[in-house]
């Protein structure tokens, strides 16, 4: 075991100043372990991945009986092989009939990249629509397409041909036109701080791009996948996108994304220019299995049928009037207060007693919570007492 902050530190690239630094022996469940055997309580999933928890016996197994089989033999799209097979049917059953054809990709940046060309490409049109506040990932595609001017600055020129519009405002989606090849759209805006639209916003922007011939595309990378109380949050304003994106807790801890659309438009990939979009290692049949595995979990153990119940223990337990305001969607949260640092020693605070709560990219007056769905009431309670000791001794 080699634990060093020297090496952490110095021999692997760094992403801000200030890392969290917990040296990590072991994962179970809601809990991360470090060497010396102290246990965290992960409430933010390891930002929204481990949604029915660490290691979950049933993702292990899947995960064990293929490395058996085989590792990676093809880049994507050329061998038949049964685990990205399984995985792509399931999925499609749980889908609208027109999201029937899966594109594997490595990543919820990957997924929207992949997202961003089928549209340019199906439609031959090149303005993107996007929502300030957005995230959509850090490579240039995705990047040009996130909110977050501060984020984007340092690595200029980026994508051209973008416009950004307020998120939930309906007089902006005037701004979508016969020239617009997408909108792209977080459900829930995440690193915004859990923003939710209304219903008939999404009703409104959904007829808008069918009118104008504009592809709707839905970003469900950190709100997809069963962490709102429905499997895929796009299901709680009865529309349906044109290309739907997942990542993240898609993989069950391992690393896979996805972008899905209509078998019709997804055939524009194969052809002028052939290759369209290619990946080496996306559809890896070991996370294939351990996507399939965490998927089938969420849906027979009936994990979505005690996710709203569990998000309203946590509003019951975090009553304190220094919170300013908690949005909330399933066990999707963002708490607010009056200031960054507060927030910054509120998380600090928590991490020291055994609590993994953290910052938000773009609101820094929040903190998020989005735990496993697995998590107990019992274990919510233990985890707000020791929140409202962060909120009153900071």
């Amino acid at each position: 075991m080699n634990f060093s902050e020297e090496i952490f530190l110095n021999k692997i690239a760094q992403t801000s100043p200030f890392p969290f630094q917990i040296p990590i022996e072991k994962a179970e469940g809601i809990y991360l372990y470090d060497p010396d055997g102290k246990r965290y309580t992960d409430l933010i999933s390891g930002i929204a991945v481990s949604v029915i928890g660490h290691r979950h016996p049933r993702v292990v197994e899947a995960i064990k009986a293929q490395v058996d089989k085989h590792l990676h033999v093809m880049v994507f799209g050329e061998y038949i092989q049964s685990s990205p097979n399984l995985l792509a049917h399931k999925l499609t059953t749980l889908l609208p009939p027109n999201l029937n054809c899966v594109y594997f990709v490595n990543s919820g940046t990957e997924s929207n990249e992949g997202a961003l060309k089928l549209a340019k490409r199906f439609t031959n049109r090149t303005e993107m629509i996007s929502f300030r506040k957005s995230y959509h990932g850090s490579t240039h595609g995705s990047l040009s397409v996130s909110g977050n001017e501060m984020k984007k600055q340092a690595f200029r020129p980026l994508l051209p041909d973008v416009r950004f519009i307020n998120f939930g405002q309906p007089g902006d989606l005037k701004s979508i036109t016969e020239k617009t090849a997408c909108v792209i759209m977080e459900t829930i805006q995440g690193d915004a701080g859990v923003r939710i639209p209304s219903k008939a916003y999404m009703k409104e922007l959904r007829a808008r791009c069918t009118d104008t011939g504009t592809i709707l595309i839905l970003d469900e990378i950190q709100c997809g996948m069963g962490r709102t109380g429905k499997l895929f949050a796009f299901e709680h304003f009865d529309i349906v996108p044109d290309i739907l994106t997942v990542a993240k807790a898609f993989g069950g801890g391992l690393p896979i994304g996805a972008f899905i659309a209509d078998k019709k438009m997804m055939q524009v990939f194969t052809h002028d220019p052939m290759l369209g979009h290619i990946t080496t290692f996306g559809g890896n049949p070991v996370c294939c299995a351990s996507a399939l595995a965490t998927l089938e979990t969420i849906i027979d153990e009936r994990l979505l049928d005690e996710v709203e119940e569990k998000g309203k223990l946590f509003e019951k337990y975090l009553q304190h009037p220094a919170i300013k305001e908690i949005r909330r969607i399933g066990l999707m949260f963002a708490i607010d207060f009056d200031s960054a640092e507060k927030v910054n020693a509120i998380v600090n605070y928590a991490k020291e007693h055994g609590v993994i709560c953290y910052w938000f990219l773009s609101h820094p007056y929040s903190f998020r919570i989005a735990p496993p769905l697995t998590i107990t009431e019992s274990e919510i309670k233990a985890s707000c007492e020791i929140i409202l000791a962060a909120i009153n001794n900071t």
